[in-house]
């Protein structure tokens, strides 16, 4: 009897490890193949011959991006984009979730503020006026423009304040019985427990700053100014025939709009491919236990 419990349980979970595998191959092979045809020639690509491997291998489509030392300048925009933005989009998720996750007894206003964010998040005043108010704040053809651009995301500003309601409140009241004030609970209690939701809204705003092109093309009237993907974004889709000069225009016809957009959106996630891994633990519980509570 126990032999025959046992057989349908190895293939139940044969079954499992093979639909585990099918979903794990189904998952890396765009990933594979957006670098296989970044590496492939034009002529190749364009007929839809590339599959597993790369056909007519050529690195034109990366030569043709980095090429110039812009590439590297923009990288480094992008590189200032994201540690800055990351660092002061975290500091005001936290200060602000912290009071709202408080009762309207304990925050008299809770309920005002509350509902003006869901408001902004809904409702915007459009481009136009964005790029005005930008540019009377002095944020054209200036980094700041690019990290303080998106103003606050109020989704992550809720996931953390329902992390927060969801803490034991005799944590809160223990800290105050021994004379801890507000900062210190935030601080010293609060801020470690919630690791969790952090790293997940740090994945979040990390990917915005680091894949965000428009912007730039917006604020930015310089295209030293680009970040990274403003920048490939110029080189793969506008093309100024005034400024190409012999090799150039060599590795130009050796690639073509496909390849070069597979090395860009290849480039593009490279980064979040290798820092992803280090926050996978945190965010799912981030996710689930910031988002019980209304």
């Amino acid at each position: 009897m126990v032999e025959d419990r046992s057989v349908p349980s190895r293939v139940l979970n044969g079954l499992n490890i093979l639909l585990l595998v099918v979903i794990t191959l189904l998952c890396v092979y765009p990933v594979w193949y957006t670098f296989v045809i970044s590496l492939s020639d034009k002529a190749a690509a364009g007929a839809g011959e590339v599959f597993l491997w790369p056909k007519g291998f050529t690195l034109s489509s990366y030569e043709m991006i980095i090429a110039d030392q812009q590439f590297f300048k923009s990288f480094f925009i992008s590189v200032q984009r994201v540690l800055y933005g990351t660092l002061i989009t975290l500091f005001v998720i936290v200060l602000m979730a912290y009071p709202l996750s408080k009762t309207s007894k304990q925050f008299r206003s809770r309920n005002i503020v509350m509902w003006m964010l869901i408001f902004v998040m809904l409702f915007n005043g459009g481009l136009v006026p964005w790029y005005m108010t930008m540019k009377s704040l002095g944020m054209v053809n200036n980094i700041w423009g690019l990290v303080l651009g998106g103003g606050l995301p109020v989704f992550n500003v809720i996931l953390v304040m329902n992390f927060y309601r969801n803490l034991p409140k005799e944590m809160e009241e223990s800290a105050l019985v021994d004379g801890a004030g507000p900062w210190r609970t935030l601080f010293n209690i609060f801020l470690p427990l919630s690791m969790p939701v952090i790293a997940t809204i740090l994945v979040f705003t990390i990917v915005y700053h680091w894949n965000e092109f428009f912007q730039a093309l917006v604020l930015m009237t310089k295209n030293e100014n680009y970040p990274l993907q403003s920048y490939i974004r110029q080189v793969t889709v506008v093309v100024d025939p005034s400024k190409i000069d012999a090799e150039s225009a060599k590795r130009l016809s050796s690639s073509s709009n496909q390849t070069l957009n597979a090395a860009k959106i290849f480039i593009s996630m490279l980064p979040l491919l290798v820092i992803y891994p280090f926050f996978q633990r945190y965010f799912i519980k981030g996710i689930t236990l910031g988002s019980v509570k209304g």
